[in-house]
């Protein structure tokens, strides 16, 4: 395959100047593929001393030399200097190629060509020199058409993880972010259906890049890398690095020009502070949500968990836990409040919870998943305790002005293991969901307390669910737009304390005449018996279901 941004020998035997030469290929007819970096013409016996290699040698042979040990060496040291091939003209010097230079290059594999007829070298240099021109012209504008593409990416509303996507889908292999040292930050692949047998990027990490038990392999060859600058006050210092890996097809040159200008782009998005940590939260969060949504085989879950850091001391279970703001998150994703500053705070915050703790974030549903190991099942309420703990002590740091403003909802899913970790995680995610309307009395919720507020939260679409609301207590909420004392916090206790009067009444602060006074207002406007045990069944959803259709 020709590479891209240069032409090869074949092609320059096809342009017109050479053609008029009648060239005759007579080794290397398998080499022709090799690329022309440049063209040279010379008649000195030690040309190859001026050449760098991939040229295309014009000469009509008078420096080849009479000897038949000086032939072939005249020939060897061009094959070592690792020239394109060489194009001997007839007529001048020889009339036909001497058998030494031709038994030579056959030997060291160098592509040899006799011009039949007399042609310019200088007409045969202009003519090659321009197509290669022309060539890279053409690739610097596809290098540019992709940036220009990455910017429009950024400009929307993007960020590095979409910058890298983009860059994915142009080179159709596995991008991936690292540290210096190696660390990785973010992976991102071709997307769209992969083809049969493609490995997902951190499948690819682990397997080519990932840490060995003795030794850290290099990147495979024809991988291309791109330094990101901005690591520190030196001009060379270097942020984090852009590797880009030929695993589904070749790298050429315009790939490595792209990922240079794709590196600068990168640079200045990451020039906020911590955006390394938002990123590799953001890596682990698109993990996290894919191994919920059965995008990742539990097989292969445990292995790409350990290349984002994720290390149990065990085998025991693992515990799925999800944190979602209450409010709308997006206006904080471009303003002053920083989720580089949140994945920071709650990772120190976790650091103290004693387990290990594989945290993501999930920045357009506002949502924060995490796996933790535990030791054993028996300690999954203190762990839930603690890890709760440390994520609302982390949204305090890190937004410190949302004072007032709801705290987040934390709900803890089962200790299950890797099979069950993925729809573990999507329960208690649609559970988060469904809690934001509960009363924010609770530092997490175990999310099989909620089983009835998912079904309602399920159900909401429908306007079914609205007017069971309405129908069941409509009239109560009605009087309670309009009337005072309100009715609905009564009947809430009271469908709390099972029925029993004399506890409503306590924790109403009411005396129980005025208690009494109350259910027999509310049974009034609902014409409902408060003792029958199906009508207290339909209340207690009907004041569920309405903190999902409010």
């Amino acid at each position: 395959m020709e590479p891209q941004g240069t032409i090869t020998v074949a092609r320059a035997l096809d342009l017109p100047a050479l053609r008029r030469g009648l060239p005759e290929v007579v080794s290397g007819q398998e080499l022709l593929d090799r690329p022309v970096r440049w063209v040279h013409a010379g008649e000195a016996p030690n040309i190859a001393a001026l050449l760098k290699g991939g040229e295309l040698l014009l000469t009509t042979g008078l420096g080849v030399g009479p000897r038949p040990a000086e032939q072939r060496a005249f020939v060897r040291r061009l094959a070592e200097r690792g020239i394109a091939a060489l194009v001997v003209e007839l007529g001048a010097r020889f009339r036909t190629l001497p058998g030494p230079v031709v038994d030579t290059a056959r030997s060291c594999g160098l592509p040899l060509v006799q011009l039949h007829r007399e042609v310019p070298f200088v007409t045969v240099t202009e003519e090659i020199h321009t197509e290669i021109v022309n060539e890279h012209y053409a690739l610097l504008r596809q290098a540019d058409e992709v940036h220009r593409q990455a910017t429009e990416v950024l400009l929307r509303g993007g960020g590095v993880p979409e910058i890298l996507r983009h860059f994915a889908a142009f080179a159709a292999n596995p991008v991936f972010l690292e540290t210096p040292d190696g660390q990785l930050l973010y992976a991102a692949g071709p997307g769209g259906t992969p083809p049969a047998g493609a490995a997902d990027p951190l499948q690819v990490w682990e397997g080519l890049r990932a840490p060995r038990a003795a030794e850290r392999p290099g990147p495979p060859a024809g991988s291309v890398m791109a330094d990101i600058p901005g690591g520190g006050p030196g001009p060379g210092a270097v942020r984090a690095r852009l590797a880009v890996l030929p695993v589904a097809g070749p790298l050429g040159p315009v790939h490595r020009i792209a990922a240079e200008r794709t590196a600068d782009l990168l640079a200045v998005v990451l020039l906020r502070a911590r955006q390394e940590e938002e990123l590799a939260a953001r890596g682990r969060g698109d993990f996290l949500t894919d191994l919920a949504e059965g995008r990742i085989e539990a097989s292969d879950a445990p292995a790409q968990a350990r290349v984002l850091g994720f290390r149990p001391v065990s085998d025991g279970p693992l515990l799925p836990v999800v944190m979602r703001l209450v409010e709308d998150p997006r206006p904080l994703a471009g303003g002053g409040e920083s989720w580089a500053a949140l994945a920071h705070a709650l990772q120190e915050e976790l650091a103290a919870v004693g387990v290990p703790v594989l945290l993501g974030v999930r920045l357009p549903e506002g949502r924060v998943p995490l796996l933790a190991g535990l030791r054993g099942a028996t300690e999954r309420g203190a762990v839930a305790e603690r890890i709760a703990a440390a994520l609302r002590a982390g949204v305090e740091r890190a937004w410190p002005d949302r004072a007032g403003v709801r705290p987040p909802v934390v709900i803890a899913g089962l200790a299950v293991g890797w099979d069950a970790a993925g729809a573990e995680l999507r329960h208690a995610a649609e559970a988060a969901h469904a809690a934001c309307g509960s009363p924010p009395d609770r530092g997490w919720y175990d999310v099989r307390s909620l089983d009835v507020d998912l079904l309602l939260w399920r159900l909401r679409e429908h306007g079914d669910l609205a007017a069971f609301v309405d129908r069941v207590i409509g009239p109560l909420l009605a009087h309670d737009r309009t009337a005072r004392p309100p009715l609905v916090p009564t009947l809430e206790a009271y469908l709390r304390h099972a029925g029993r009067k004399a506890e409503t009444a306590r924790a109403l602060h009411l005396n129980r005449q005025t208690l009494y006074d109350r259910l027999a207002r509310i049974a009034s406007l609902l014409g409902s018996d408060l003792e029958d045990p199906r009508t207290v069944l339909a209340l207690g959803v009907a004041l569920q279901a309405r903190r999902h259709v409010r």
